[in-house]
């Protein structure tokens, strides 16, 4: 910041003792292109033991501070900024009256990974994450040096947390909040998504019945979960559900409509049919001789108001 201007006066006569032309050699001495928050480029000149100097084009060397040098706690300095090399810095503290601001190489870095990451999210990307430690809750995550987490009703594997430390994972986003500093990844959401991108309608699937809803029946298969709509059962009128089907069953079924954006998979048995009704008399039969139906699920499903 400037320093205030010095001003000389008394009652009777007031006398300025700061001339125009210092006033304007003062205004030109601060150069307002370094300010807190923005970023500029500068050339490593030396190292300390608290940091390293470094050279921007302003009226004096800059100070990046050691803590502020990289994301990760760093050993070799010299190493990490080598002499010579240029870099981007953020400017953390505006310019003191000598002229020189204070540099963080970090919080631009951080800064980059939550817009890195914010993308990533906005474009349903799935990223792998080490974990690095666990609590009541779930797993903490490095994510390019930020910390994020999953929690346990996200994991595949729930049980035992303390195994998976040190163990990569595959991860979708569940929230990106840098202002809040929340970065919460689901692994259930990735396998998901890398399961819904292998799927496709018409194709035949093997599962098991997960649970029974007065609507139709959830089922389970290859990491992921369709809905068998009670409507999508048979072309006749399914009365009792219960009686039909059954928690943990195996059931074989053709993919009739995928929704990726709600991860939605639409199931149906009905188009298995040779006549109206038959997977209600005859399951077990419909079932065993899927393979020699398949021929006719696509004219069925172009024909059929699903």
């Amino acid at each position: 910041m400037i320093e205030k201007l010095n001003f000389c006066s008394n009652r009777e006569n007031p006398t300025l003792t700061f001339s125009t032309e210092d006033f304007a050699r003062a205004l030109a001495d601060h150069d307002y292109t370094f300010q807190t928050g923005s970023t500029v480029k500068g050339t490593v000149i030396g190292h300390g033991s608290e940091g390293a100097m470094v050279e921007i084009g302003g009226k004096s060397d800059a100070f990046l501070p050691l803590k502020e040098a990289a994301l990760e706690r760093v050993e070799n300095l010299e190493e990490t900024l080598p002499l010579g090399e240029e870099f981007e810095f953020l400017i953390i503290r505006d310019q003191d009256k000598e002229g020189r601001v204070v540099l963080s190489l970090r919080r631009l870095m951080v800064q980059r990974v939550w817009e890195r990451l914010t993308e990533k999210e906005a474009n349903k990307d799935i990223l792998d994450v080490k974990v690095t430690g666990t609590n009541k809750g779930g797993v903490i995550v490095d994510v390019e040096g930020l910390r994020g987490f999953v929690p346990r009703s996200h994991l595949a594997q729930p049980d035992d947390l303390d195994a998976l430390v040190g163990t990569t994972l595959s991860v979708g986003f569940l929230e990106v909040n840098q202002e809040g500093n929340k970065l919460v990844l689901s692994q259930r959401q990735a396998a998901r998504s890398q399961a819904m991108s292998t799927l496709e309608v018409g194709q035949l699937v093997q599962g098991k019945i997960a649970s029974l809803k007065p609507y139709g029946a959830f089922v389970s298969f290859d990491g992921v979960t369709g809905l068998l709509h009670i409507n999508q059962i048979s072309q006749n009128y399914v009365d009792s559900l219960p009686n039909l089907l059954k928690a943990g069953q195996d059931i074989k079924a053709i993919i009739v409509s995928l929704d990726e954006q709600r991860g939605r998979i639409s199931l149906s048995t009905k188009v298995l049919e040779k006549y109206p009704g038959e997977v209600l008399k005859e399951f077990d039969t419909v079932m065993s001789d899927v393979d020699n139906r398949l021929q006719n699920v696509g004219k069925m499903l172009a024909n059929s108001e699903l």
